[in-house]
């Protein structure tokens, strides 16, 4: 009974808003770092852009758009998902519904439309942000985000997100649960592209810059807003 609760529109619609309005709250009650400080400036000429994110730090992505920019998130289509993605567009977001897979593969999951419809976003002039590392594999890049900047000719933006006051879950993805009235980071590292002709070779390439660009980012955000080494003494 409780499953089939849980599994209602009603129910999903409640939980989305209360997401939205509580992701609000703790962007309205932190500190907002953003480096580098200029990166708007940098990237508002290259859009549509692939912003790549770990699994567990996407929840306060959806403030690292820009007013009046288009920017669809994919989202996966379990239950679970369903919630995400009302709070994703009630904060401003497009969907694309979705999944990878450990493989690779984009014909499990919804994956062949979910590909396709970041491609059709891309095209469209809409960003596209999702996560780099496939389910139940955590900080590992996979090659579907590499093919998504091979097929469409976007770059790829690794960024990372991180908030002072947060409860660290013992779970897969490392989830963060940011929490308000403290302080909030966004680091953006360096763009990765991959050329349409690209080989084996060339997107494993692409694939390892994304996954270290990841984790270069991720080592600076939580420097800067646990105040450690460069972020301390700025």
């Amino acid at each position: 009974m409780w499953k089939r609760i849980a599994r209602s529109r009603l129910v999903q619609q409640m939980l989305g808003r209360l997401v939205s309005h509580y992701l609000q709250l703790v962007w309205r009650t932190n500190t907002f770092t953003i480096e580098p400080a200029d990166i708007y400036d940098t990237v508002l000429p290259k859009v549509p852009v692939i912003v790549a994110m770990w699994h567990g730090q996407h929840f306060m992505v959806p403030f690292l758009r820009p007013p009046n920019q288009k920017v669809k998130v994919l989202i996966s289509r379990h239950r679970d998902g369903e919630v995400n993605a009302i709070a994703a567009e009630r904060l401003g977001l497009g969907t694309v519904r979705g999944s990878g897979d450990h493989g690779g593969r984009y014909d499990r999951k919804g994956g062949v439309g979910a590909f396709k419809g970041m491609l059709d976003a891309l095209r469209d002039g809409y960003s596209m942000a999702l996560t780099a590392d496939v389910p139940k594999v955590s900080r590992k890049a996979g090659n579907g985000i590499v093919m998504l900047a091979r097929y469409s000719g976007r770059p790829i933006y690794p960024v990372a997100v991180a908030t002072s006051r947060r409860i660290e879950l013992d779970n897969w993805d490392r989830s963060a649960v940011n929490l308000p009235f403290g302080r909030f980071a966004i680091v953006v590292g360096e763009p990765v592209t991959v050329a349409a002709d690209a080989d084996e070779d060339a997107i494993e390439i692409a694939r390892l810059a994304v996954e270290n660009g990841l984790n270069k980012a991720t080592a600076r955000v939580y420097e800067i807003v646990d105040q450690r080494g460069d972020a301390a003494r700025g």
